[in-house]
């Protein structure tokens, strides 16, 4: 399908990107893609929002996509950004849907703007990491991006546009090498859908103005919170897979024992891939509920 993305200016001047998917009257639900990724990574749930009557808005934060960079930007800064979109785009209420990378995002508006929010959901979603149980079970992999955020980010960089430039040059091969660290039920979900070539092309666009966005939001996800999740009061949805090695179920409850006000589920059989491949239907029906 083709990809009509739109943008708005923000009141510093900065350009806002995002695109719509699923019905277009439908029950507005703001989607937060993963780390690093784009608004292209909420194609995998167009079927899923049409059926349930959702117009799913994507939005790319900034230095990721089509966004512009800010500096210096922390989780509290997105909570103003969505309330400036959800204005120009004439909503009072709209559901939120941070999926791994973009939980915290979700939180912080759940924190920060809660009486705008009809529905909160947190589908494998990063978690504070100032705990030591909070990485319990995560891979090797996981572990050394996570390090590299807290001592090196600089080299980031490299390790992002790298990973881009792979994609782009042969796709496959990386993602058959990606897939050694992955278990089972996430290699099953990587090359058993359409879930690769939508990674695939959000990780491409992620970086389509360098990696400045991804590196700096590694080091948001390394450092302490600007908000206590014992503060939120609002009802949030958290799904988890008991087999996620990227973001370990030790990190979901965490947050689901922290939150004041969770209904948490957890998968046995899941992993990270696999959460969202299997159980789209059910993010839809709390969202649109």
């Amino acid at each position: 399908m083709s990809e009509e993305w739109r943008q708005i200016t923000l009141a510093d001047g900065r350009r806002l990107a995002f695109c719509e998917y699923g019905a277009p009257r439908g029950k507005p639900v703001l989607y937060f893609h993963g780390w690093p990724g784009s608004r292209l990574e909420a194609r995998l749930a167009e079927p899923t929002a049409r059926r349930f009557n959702a117009r799913l808005i994507a939005v790319d934060r900034p230095g990721f996509g089509r966004s512009d960079f800010k500096k210096l930007r922390t989780l509290l800064d997105w909570p103003r950004d969505i309330s400036q979109l959800a204005a120009a785009l004439g909503l009072d209420r709209f559901g939120v849907v941070g999926v791994s990378g973009g939980g915290p995002y979700a939180l912080a508006c759940a924190r920060h703007i809660p009486e705008r929010l009809n529905a909160i959901a947190v589908v494998c979603g990063v978690g504070p990491m100032e705990s030591a149980n909070a990485c319990a079970g995560m891979s090797a992999l996981a572990r050394r991006t996570f390090y590299l955020c807290r001592t090196a980010p600089w080299l980031l960089r490299i390790v992002f546009a790298r990973t881009a430039w792979r994609l782009r040059r042969d796709a496959r091969r990386y993602l058959a090498e990606l897939a050694q660290s992955l278990p089972d039920v996430d290699k099953e979900a990587l090359f058993d859908s359409e879930l690769k070539d939508v990674m695939v092309q959000s990780t491409i666009e992620a970086v389509r103005a360098g990696t400045r966005g991804s590196v700096w939001e590694g080091k948001i996800y390394a450092s302490s919170w600007p908000f206590r999740l014992e503060d939120i009061s609002a009802e949030v949805h958290l799904w988890h897979g008991e087999l996620d090695e990227t973001v370990p179920a030790a990190m979901g409850r965490e947050q689901a024992q922290r939150l004041a006000n969770c209904r948490a589920r957890f998968y046995a059989g899941d992993g990270h891939l696999s959460l969202i491949t299997n159980h789209m239907e059910e993010f839809f029906e709390v969202l649109t509920a």
